[in-house]
């Protein structure tokens, strides 16, 4: 009978000393976590570096392809004029790559850099990776601010015209637009004193389409056809007639945003974990939403006036990064930013090339790659649950 115990013994430490114990268990998963998180911020510094050269290369093809087709050496020949304060060489195709091309690249890696940012810190602030401005209504109350001023304008005889003399103006309508936008979805996501992230992205659907039925409505009272039709397609997004003069406020915009983001960085991962775990950190929760909710109304009311109501760049760009570098907003903002710019620079291309002789709107393209990918992150939520 002793022998018979101690060998059940023996057989008993045996398998313990084989098999790995619950903490052993915890403490692999816990150490495999920290290996990805080293390594994923390893891979944050050449991928930025990859995404820069992608940029560049981007923004070089959107100047040379076109309806009249330039080589690369060219385009680098006049823009290095133009930047030394050389004499431009004469002919059209200076005027066409440094006058039409160029401001229209510079405009969309700008306007797609301001868009990554935003949904990145919108996706923190309401904790809900399905978020984004367009979604949440933000765009659709940029829009009706500027189509609103843009028609009172028409109608008082004005040329309110949106990349005109009266830009600011627009932004200023667009931003308030957003800012009100967000504040009525803000409001009934927080209704009975909780805060419910499902119910925040339902309320701004349904505000959005509110607010998409009144721009439409206000579209149509203008009177004026070619002006109906040109702000129908603004309003899906065109960056067509960009200049020069529309690409200092929204890059400066695109800029200080950013760089206020950036500074918020540790907050909103604190943020990420719930009001109280973010509190215990010593984060002012209350001014932080107040800090993050002004910043993303007033990027988005300015890329909206300049480039309409893009849709869901500022859903897919985060997802993509956050799979590449981690959750970590330090690495997350600037990487959102590179990303996007890059997306939107060739998203912009294809929209001028695909067509012979039409050019299609930003929004229909982005729509048909963020659609699939909303309804893949929607899938996975589900599963999930």
């Amino acid at each position: 009978m002793a022998r018979a115990t101690s060998t059940a013994t023996a057989a008993t430490a045996a398998t313990a000393a084989t098999e790995p114990s619950a903490e052993d268990a915890t403490g692999a998963a816990v150490g495999t976590a920290l290996r990805r998180k080293r390594v994923r911020a390893l891979r944050a510094g050449p991928l930025a570096a990859v995404l820069t050269a992608a940029l560049v290369v981007a923004l070089t093809a959107a100047v040379s392809l076109g309806a009249v087709d330039i080589p690369p050496g060219e385009v680098w020949r006049v823009v290095g004029r133009r930047i030394t304060g050389q004499h431009p060489a004469p002919g059209t195709r200076d005027l066409i790559i440094w006058q039409l091309r160029v401001p229209r690249a510079l405009l969309a890696a700008v306007v797609g850099a301001g868009l990554g940012v935003v949904g990145t810190a919108v996706q923190a602030l309401v904790r809900n990776p399905l978020a984004d401005p367009f979604l949440l209504g933000i765009s659709s109350g940029a829009s009706l601010g500027a189509v609103g001023v843009i028609v009172l304008g028409s109608g008082l005889g004005l040329s309110l015209t949106i990349g005109g003399i009266a830009g600011i103006t627009v932004s200023v309508a667009a931003f308030l637009g957003a800012l009100a936008a967000f504040s009525l979805v803000w409001v009934l996501a927080r209704r009975g004193g909780g805060f419910s992230p499902l119910r925040l992205v339902l309320a701004g659907i349904g505000i959005g389409q509110f607010l998409t039925g009144l721009t439409s409505y206000l579209v149509l009272q203008t009177g004026d056809e070619q002006q109906t039709r040109g702000v129908l397609f603004w309003l899906m997004g065109s960056l067509s007639g960009a200049t020069w003069g529309q690409l200092a406020v929204p890059a400066a915009a695109v800029v200080l945003g950013t760089v206020l983001l950036q500074g918020r960085a540790r907050g909103l991962n604190a943020m990420l974990m719930g009001d109280e775990t973010a509190a215990g950190l010593g984060i002012d929760v209350a001014r932080l939403r107040r800090e993050i909710f002004a910043v993303t109304s007033v990027l988005t009311g300015v890329l909206v006036a300049v480039s309409g109501a893009i849709g869901f760049v500022g859903l897919m760009v985060p997802h993509v990064c956050r799979m590449l570098v981690g959750g970590d907003h330090r690495r997350l903002l600037p990487l959102s930013a590179l990303t996007g710019a890059v997306l939107l620079v060739v998203v912009d291309l294809l929209a001028r090339t695909a067509l012979d002789g039409q050019e299609v709107p930003i929004g229909v393209v982005t729509a048909l790659l963020g659609a699939p990918t909303l309804l893949y992150l929607l899938d996975r939520r589900l599963e999930r649950n």
